[in-house]
Formats: structure tokens, sequence, C-alpha cells
């Protein structure tokens, strides 16, 4: 029976051959001579014409001994599977199918089996033994109409596996799917496991050799007196070089376990499955959690310290929730989503320009330090997980709104607080600054031909394009684009409020008056709520998403003033939010590989059949994992960016040679894959 399907290039022939005999030999010969893709074989027949005689079994054997060969030479330009017979249901079988039984297909399927393999260890081409229909069949065949075939159903399945085991290996998703090859190493791949190999060591040298000297000092007792000798020396310092060792050998230890989740193929992946109560159950969960760890906060501020690390905590946690649970599938779930990612950025905006209007630096080390924090982690996930930058979307939009707001203030003139507070009228000057960041801001947003022709430019282009393009770009910038203005906007607003006194952040004291304090608290509420019912009323993600960066602002605000104007409210913190707060960027970046595993888009599974307990472990590993990397990245920013600006300076060479060496071997592999 054949079939052609010329648009997608298939061509598919069914051929009856009910025995493994000569006839089928000369057929798989002349397939020698042409290319065929898959070969499946149903051994009932066998059984039935031979009464399931042991003589038909010997002669079996023989035969399949006999086309072995002829498999193994097909398998070598060609994809060649034996499909295993699957059991019957005895039970339903009619009388002229009795002597059928699974115990002789058992034993038809062992031999196979036992002389396939057995041929193909003296050969490199393999015939692949197709086993799954065999267990699905385990499962499904009591649904069978005569016993002997299988439901429809159980088919499909058949048919969905064989076609991921061919065109996944081609099409390559990136999704929770099976059967995809491990993707060879990189050159720089290979590069990184020899520098992070030599790196582990280096340190365990060093280890040693400070181990055995410190244990030939170390105090003993003097035989003659009984008095304890002082040691000569003291247990050596770290040195710089065995602190940076020490970070590089944690660090390889952690990414090689990336490796081995998502790309060596390893562990399974499933896919995500929304359902209501795998989102909500887990936020009401942490959310009592974090009531639990209420501390009072160190100082009364509007957005103190502990109070942000609080607010990303917590949005965190949610994000993660949402990611595992594939919630982005319901929409209302997916605009609040959006308000928290927007929050991120405001912070972004609130904190950098808080900082440089305060302080006034603008120094290469304060700037050099923010950057490294930012990206170290992710450029060392795209060298060793073989990505590129704009795939972690997220590190590379702070990292430019971080520049944004840097050249905005730093610019001449620079207004800075002190300056301002000489004469009123920087404060005006540092408002047409804003000004005219927000027109540019428009401007990109409703040019996006000008945004391309921007970024496209080399070296812009290596660090933004995504499948060639930067639309992916594009899109991630313009959804949040005026919430990082919002949030510098806001910062400039409270800081002068805070100069002049207007607000009250007494330990326990509203922030207004009484009366200003209950009607903005009664309007953030309102607010709050109204955007709340306005997202989950979307029904179109597009029409939402144009809408989003003009009015997530509202419940960003709401909230905020909804968790200070109350002094009460503003004196204390929940610092298992904050723990978590504290390594937010880990944990968002760290979530792609380790704990989603496919790029985000399945679930790691490192416990296969025990969905709650796989989670719990994953989930364990993901978060140590996570804070051991930001202790890693801290102790690693002390040593490479130095306070000293020409020793800064040396470095930031050495790095610039780094990246042009990266961007070399990039260019030769791809060379050798065209």
């Amino acid at each position: 029976f054949p079939f052609r399907a010329n648009s997608a290039f298939i061509l598919q022939d069914f051929l009856w051959y009910p025995e493994v005999n000569g006839s089928m030999r000369q057929r798989i010969k002349s397939w020698t001579e042409v290319c065929s893709e898959y070969i499946s074989l149903f051994l009932q027949w066998s059984i039935k014409i031979h009464n399931g005689s042991n003589e038909a079994l010997a002669q079996y054997k023989i035969n399949i001994t006999s086309i072995a060969p002829l498999l193994e030479k097909l398998a070598k330009s060609s994809d060649v599977y034996w499909v295993l017979q699957d059991p019957v249901y005895e039970d339903m079988l009619s009388e002229s199918r009795k002597m059928i039984t699974n115990e002789k297909i058992d034993a038809y399927n062992e031999a196979a089996v036992r002389i396939l393999n057995s041929s193909s260890r003296n050969s490199k081409a393999k015939v692949k033994v197709f086993s799954v229909s065999k267990l699905i069949a385990q499962e499904t065949m009591m649904k069978s109409a005569d016993g002997l075939h299988l439901p429809e159903s159980s088919r499909d399945t058949n048919a969905m596996i064989l076609m991921n085991v061919y065109c996944n290996k081609i099409m390559k998703p990136i999704d929770g799917s099976c059967c995809q090859p491990q993707p060879p190493l990189t050159l720089i791949q290979k590069i990184a496991f020899c520098f992070f190999t030599l790196s582990i060591i280096g340190y365990l040298i060093i280890s040693l050799i400070h181990r055995n000297h410190y244990r030939k000092n170390k105090s003993c007792t003097d035989l003659e007196s009984g008095e304890e000798k002082k040691p000569a020396i003291s247990m050596p310092n770290v040195s710089t070089l065995e602190m940076l060792l020490h970070s590089f050998c944690k660090l390889g230890l952690i990414m090689t376990y990336f490796y081995l989740c998502d790309r060596a193929n390893l562990f399974m992946k499933e896919n995500k499955f929304y359902t209501h109560s795998s989102f909500f159950i887990p936020i009401v969960y942490i959310l009592v959690l974090g009531v639990f760890y209420t501390e009072n906060t160190k100082e009364t501020k509007v957005l103190n310290r502990e109070q942000t690390d609080e607010w990303k905590g917590w949005m965190q946690l949610v994000i993660l929730i949402y990611h595992i649970s594939g919630a982005s599938t319901f929409l209302p779930v997916y605009m609040h989503i959006r308000v928290l990612v927007a929050a991120y950025l405001f912070q972004t905006g609130y904190g950098h320009f808080s900082y440089f209007w305060i302080k006034g630096d603008f120094g290469v080390y304060r700037v050099c330090q923010v950057l490294f924090r930012l990206n170290f982690l992710v450029v060392v996930l795209c060298i060793v997980m073989d990505r590129p930058y704009q795939f972690y979307y997220f590190v590379p939009l702070v990292t430019v709104w971080f520049m944004i707001i840097y050249a905005t203030l730093a610019i001449w003139p620079q207004i800075v607080q002190k300056k301002a507070n000489g004469n009123c009228l920087w404060h005006f000057g540092l408002l047409l600054k804003l000004i005219c960041l927000l027109t540019c801001i428009y401007f990109l947003s409703y040019s996006q031909g000008t945004f391309e022709k921007i970024f496209s430019f080399w070296p812009l282009s290596k660090c933004f394009e995504l499948n060639g393009n930067v639309y992916e770009w594009w899109f991630r910038w313009k959804l949040d684009r005026y919430v990082v203005f919002h949030g510098m906007l806001f910062a400039f607003i409270y800081l002068a409020l805070q100069k002049c006194q207007v607000i009250s952040e007494g330990k326990g004291d509203p922030l207004f008056s009484n009366r200003v304090s209950n009607v903005l608290l009664f309007i953030s509420i309102v607010s709050f709520l109204t955007y709340s019912v306005w997202a989950s009323s979307c029904k179109n993600k597009t029409e939402c998403n144009e809408l989003h960066p003009s009015v997530s602002v509202v419940q960003i605000l709401a909230f905020i003033l909804i968790r200070n104007i109350p002094g009460y409210v503003r004196s204390v913190y929940s610092s298992f939010f904050a723990w978590f707060g504290k390594i937010s960027l880990e944990l968002f970046i760290c979530q792609y590989h380790i704990w989603l595993a496919a790029d985000t888009k399945g679930i790691l599974v490192l416990i296969p059949g025990y969905p709650l307990f796989n989670v719990l472990v994953s989930t364990f590993i993901f978060v140590c994992v996570a804070h051991e990397i930001s202790q890693i990245t801290n102790d690693l920013a002390q040593i490479v960016v130095p306070k000293d600006n020409s020793t800064l300076l040396k470095r930031l060479l050495c790095i610039a040679g780094f990246f042009s060496g990266l961007h070399i071997f990039s260019a030769m592999q791809d060379q050798s894959r065209h």
C-alpha cells in the first residue's frame, strides 16, 4: 500500500510479508540499493501458520540471522527500526488465534533482539529496536476489539513517537520533546571545559600545599617540658589566587550540572500543563510562609533596602510558579506577571537614579561593578550552554537601561542633589533631561526601523540578535519602554519631597497627614483593583500588550503607596521574601536550565514517576545553586573589578581581548558549520 504526500516530501510503503523468509530477504536486499527510512516487522502470522511450534521458532532464528547483515548494511545509510511484537489479550482471542500467546511472542522478540544486538556489536551501523510499542500495548491491549490489534489511540501514540524520533533530530524544537541527539561540543565549550578543569586542579594543588605547610607548623607538645610550643607561622590567609581558583572551581562544578541537566540528554523533560490549582495553591502557600517570617526594618524610609529585597523576592517566587505551571496560557495571569516584570525595571530606574543623584558617583568603578554583577552569570551560560546573549533577555534589558540612566545623568551638565540644593533651577535642568529621555523613548517606540538599525550595527548586533534578527529585542524593549522612566521620575519626586520635609518617615508614622494619607490610600486601593479588573477582562494579548507600557505604572505606584503610607506596614518586612530577593537575578536566570530545563519550555525531571517529589528535590538544588552563584559573583566582583583606576583599565583591556577572542572563535565555529 503506497502513500505519497508530495507537499511534505513523504513517500511511504506498507509491504505485507507475513514471515521472515527468503522472499523477505530478497526485498531487504533490494532496499540496500535505494534509500529506505523504516522497516517494521510483525510476527503474529508466523506463530499462527505454524501453530506456535518450537521448530518454527528455531527456523525464525536462522532466518533472522541471515537478514541481520543486510539490515546493518541498510542502517549505514538509513534509519532502520525493528518493531517488537505487541502482546495480545489472550482472553479475547478467537479460537483460530489461540495459539498466539504472550509467552511465544516474548520468545520471538527475545530471539530477534539478541541476534540483532549480537550482530551490531561487530558493525558501526546499528539496527534500532523500537520497543515503545510493546510498552504501550501492555497498558492498552485490554481496550482492543479482538485481543490482537492495538486500539486506534495506541497506534496514534506509536506514530507520534516514531515521528518524534525522526523529525526532532532535524528540526531541533526548543521544547520538552524527546528524541533529540546530544548537540556536539563547540570549540568555545571545549575551551571552557579545559579552563574549569585547570581551575579545579589548580585549586586542589594550592589547598594541599597550604594544608601541608600548616600541619608542619601547627602547635605541638614539648616532651621534655610538657609545655605546648606555639607555632612559628599561623594559618596563612587565603590569597587572591586561591580565592579566584576556589570560585572558578565551584563555578565549574555548577556549570557541569547545568550542562548535564539541559544539554547532555541525561535527564528527562516533561511538558507543562496549566491548571488553576497548579498556579494559585503554591501562591497561597508561599504568601503564608512570607507572613510567618515578619521582622522589623532597620530603617523606615520609603522603599528601604529590606522592603525592596522583599518586593523582589515575592515577585520572583510568583514568576517562578508562573513559569513552571505554564500559566502564560491564561491571559489574566499573564497580564499581572507583566506588571511584576515592569516592577523590576521600575526598581532599576528608581535605584540607579537615587544612587547617582545622591552620591554623584559617575566613576568607571561603579559602572564596571554593576555591569559585572548583572552580566557575569549570563556570559558564562552563553559560553557553556551555547546560547546567544539575547536569549537571556532580561539581563540585556536591565543592562541597557542602566547604561541609559547613566548616560542621561552623566552627560553635561551633571546635575546631582548637592549641586541642586544650592540652586533650585538645577531641578528644572534635570526635568529637562528627563523630558529629552522620554522623547527619545517615544520616538524609538514608534520607529521600529530606526531601532533595528541602531542595534543591527556590529558589535551590538552580536549581543542583541536572536535567530538572525533583533525583532525579539525590539519586542522586549517596547513592552516595558516607559516604566524605567517612571521609576526615575518617582525617585526624583520622592527625594525632592523628602528634602522639603513634606513626608514623615518616622517609625509608626503615616507618610502624610492622617486625612491626606487616608485619601491616597483609598485612591491607591481603588486603582490597584481597577487595574486587576481590567487585566482580568483582557481578551486579546496583542491589544493588552499595546496598553501595558502606559498603564502598568498605575498598579506599581498603587502598591508602593499601599505598602508605605501606613507607618506600621512600612516598619516591617518579610525576611523570607527578602532572602529570595537578594538572589532574584540568579533565580531568574538559573531557572532556564536547571529547574524548567529545555530552555524554559519544559520541566526538568530528576526523579521520574514522582512529580511532587521531583519538584521538591529540583527546587531545593536550584535554590542552593542560585545562592552559591550569587556568592561567587560577589567574590569575583571584588577581585576582577579593582578600585584602582590604572589596574581597572588593564583589566578592561584584558576583558576586551577576551570578548574579541570569543568573537573570533564564534566566527570560526559558524564557518565550520556552513
